[in-house]
């Protein structure tokens, strides 16, 4: 998401608020949920404040094993690695020393203001501070430890890797000989930070620790888990949301099947338990269901040509995200004035790993959980909810993730947990719970359906004096926080990527226009950033265009107050061996380039894509992407998240797109859903810019200036402008 933390939004009757404002709105909105006050009670005195308790980060084992309890989940972003960085660069001990686990539920890893969350980009960026604290603090009181045993002054001591040093005795001790009683001491209440100049694991490109564990097969997922005595369980959904299960037209047959244990019915679906999950999901694709008429969920008659015809025909006003100056009396005087509308469609998350759940009720009467997450307190809080428990009752294991992008939030009908505690409960056995790849399909939380209306005004220089924009429809922040939030007019998630665009237009005004979907929606890789950026870059070039200016150009001029920005902008020029625009003749044929720039979770991206076209199709063969995230933790892993960024957002522009038809989504496998694969993957060229701006966010701000670098290079090449994704519905003829 994979973004949660939206960008900055104003309402038209409410105050302007700033990115962290909202993030701390919602994170006080989410851990008042999650973690209820008879929780911390339960737990004895007041806690300490959050990320300030060393022993519940950080564990020194007498065999000499540094155990890292990250605040994070690891999803293949790197978080594992760059907590290991931190800490270590602080503590002095070697980053590959440490094992790093997601931390349990606890009070103690609410660090991302004032909430524990995996996502928005804002993991590192959120604890980077909290992280070298810790590790300083846990230094500062081994050291105290050594000098108390040796009766001599903490100034006399130095530490080199995971030891503490006396030099004028030549006396040396290690950390783990020194651990317990250091952990017994009162931490100090500040304590010296390293010089960023004498820095040796931070800004360094340090191999990720999980990288041994991937390539040999035994990182292990929510997936793989096992325990004793465990049952499985396989589900079939019903053809719509809200549908419920009627009577079993075959149960004899299916219970006499090979392995069967029972057969359940659930809500929204059915289950069968079996001694193996083979066996349980040819045993529930065998039962043939009455499916019955349910409450809510999705009309019967609700599809996406639907849904798009809604979103272009709503013309109400909605409220203003953002204004400056005049934008109507502006249009009314400009010399050329141009429209046109954009759309994108509902995306699955489509993760590697499909969903799945272990439970297991203890004999102490707790409820052990075992599932993949992004935020341990609210699934447990919401597990206790499903069992009848006490949230403290309630035990979360949060493997690594095969597949992040938002998808393991809490969404209706989109999450397995519920059912295995269900199964467990009834079987009074550990039930682990798997969907196939169809259910997952079946049952996915999309990303909206985005829609966009914008109107321009060029002087007679051909140059922007006038924007008016009105983003039509709904998006997640909106949809789960709304009412907590007082529902506000505007939705920072449907506007995001839209406003606090850093061009010099001196009148514009972005609505935001409300209208809901029917759809399960989420949070999806770069959440409004994905389709906004798209839209919003791609009529940018339309405006030069219709001003006679080179798109590259004209985005310099309106930097001209921008200076992060414009020498971004000028970094992926140089990157790509200085823009042009094309078409030109290169290998094969014809190619051109397009340009974007994307601001998003604090992290500026400036894109450049060339394509070329064949067979009717676009093919993308060099991506550039020079990105300026303020500072760095691991240029290593940005080059790595940029690529898959990259990656995910050519397979989303280029082929990806939900369609519902009947009330259900027409797809249920990859071969009705196609995504980008490694023939049609381009070279990704980065490069890193360091501002010295505040830390920015880094999994998500690589992925929105892609489709619209892509659409403007194949405007370049063919002259045909492509307002609607996928550009696979586009057949383009030969240049």
């Amino acid at each position: 998401m994979d973004g949660m933390i939206p960008p900055f939004a104003r309402a038209a009757a409410g105050p302007r608020l700033s990115r962290r404002g909202l993030g701390v709105t919602l994170g006080a909105l989410v851990l008042g949920a999650s973690l209820p006050r008879r929780m911390a009670r339960a737990e004895g005195a007041t806690p300490p404040p959050p990320g300030t308790r060393v022993s519940a980060f950080l564990e020194i084992h007498p065999d000499g094993r540094f155990r890292l309890l990250s605040p994070f989940v690891e999803g293949g972003q790197g978080i594992a690695t760059t907590m290991a960085q931190i800490m270590g660069e602080e503590l002095d001990v070697d980053p590959a020393r440490f094992e790093v686990e997601c931390a349990p539920p606890g009070l103690d890893y609410a660090v991302v203001d004032g909430m524990r969350m995996t996502g928005g980009s804002s993991s590192t960026r959120s604890s980077y501070a909290i992280m070298r604290r810790l590790g300083a603090t846990a230094r500062d009181m081994l050291v105290r430890a050594a000098a108390t045993r040796w009766k001599v002054r903490p100034e006399q001591l130095v530490t080199e890797n995971g030891q503490v040093l006396h030099r004028g005795s030549g006396r040396r001790l290690t950390y783990a000989a020194l651990a317990g009683e250091a952990m017994a001491l009162p931490p100090a209440e500040s304590v010296r930070l390293r010089d960023p100049k004498t820095f040796r694991y931070i800004g360094k490109p340090f191999a990720r620790l999980d990288m041994r564990d991937k390539s040999t097969g035994r990182a292990a997922y929510s997936i793989d888990t096992r325990v004793d005595g465990m049952l499985q369980a396989a589900v079939q959904h019903a053809p719509r949301i809200g549908a419920e299960a009627g009577d079993f037209l075959n149960e004899a047959e299916v219970r006499a099947m090979p392995g069967v244990h029972s057969i359940h019915r659930l809500k929204d679906a059915v289950a069968v338990v079996a001694d193996s999950w083979w066996r349980a999901r040819r045993a529930v694709e065998t039962l043939k269901v009455d499916w019955k008429p349910g409450q809510g969920g999705l009309p019967e008659d609700f599809s996406s040509a639907g849904m798009l015809a809604a979103l272009r025909a709503e013309r109400g006003t909605g409220a203003v995200a953002e204004e400056k100056g005049d934008a109507e009396a502006a249009l009314r005087g400009a010399a050329k004035m141009i429209e046109a509308e954009y759309d994108a469609p509902y995306l699955s998350h489509a993760q590697l790993e499909p969903p799945s759940a272990l439970a297991r009720f203890n004999a102490d009467g707790t409820l052990e959980l075992w599932l993949p997450n992004q935020m341990p307190e609210l699934f447990q809080g919401a597990a206790a909810q499903v069992a009848g428990l006490r949230p403290e009752q309630v035990k979360l294991h949060s493997p690594m993730l095969g597949g992040f992008f938002g998808r393991h939030f809490l969404y209706d009908f989109a999450n397995p947990f519920q059912q295995a505690i269900q199964l467990a409960k009834a079987v009074g056995r550990p039930v682990k719970v798997i969907w196939s790849r169809e259910e997952e399909f079946a049952r996915d939380a999309v990303r909206p359906m985005g829609f966009t209306r914008f109107r321009a005004g060029l002087d007679a220089n051909g140059m922007p004096v006038a924007l008016h924009v009105a983003v039509v429809g709904e998006g997640p922040i909106g949809r789960y926080f709304g009412a907590a939030m007082g529902n506000p007019p505007v939705d920072p998630s449907m506007v995001e990527g839209i406003v606090e665009r850093p061009y010099a237009i001196p009148n514009r005004r972005i609505d935001c226009v409300k209208h809901p979907q029917p759809a399960v929606i989420a949070f999806w890789r770069s959440v409004g950033h994905s389709m906004n950026e798209f839209f919003y870059e791609s009529f940018l070039d339309e405006i030069a265009a219709a001003g006679g200016k080179d798109p590259f150009a004209l985005r310099m001029e309106l930097l001209k107050d921008s200076p992060r920005q414009r020498d971004l902008l000028r970094a992926v020029g140089d990157l790509s061996g200085g823009w042009k625009r094309g078409p030109y003749e290169a290998e094969g044929g014809k190619r051109a380039r397009g340009v974007a720039l994307a601001s998003a979770f604090n992290t500026e991206v400036a894109t450049i894509a060339e394509v070329s076209i064949a067979e009717g199709e676009v093919q993308v063969h060099e991506v550039w992407v020079a990105i300026d995230p303020g500072s760095v933790v691991n240029p290593a892993i940005i080059t790595n998240q940029v690529q898959s960024a990259v990656a995910l957002g050519l397979s989303s522009s280029l082929l990806e797109e939900v369609v519902y038809e009947k009330g259900a989504p027409q797809a249920r496998n990859f071969d009705a859903y196609p995504i980008l694969n490694r023939t049609r993957m381009p070279r990704v060229h980065v490069r890193i810019v360091e501002s010295g701006a505040p830390m920015g966010g880094i999994g998500e701000p690589g992925l929105p200036g892609v489709p619209p670098a892509v659409a403007n290079a194949v405007a370049a090449l063919t002259g045909q402008r492509v307002r609607s994704l996928p550009l696979s519905k586009t057949r383009f003829g030969a240049v």
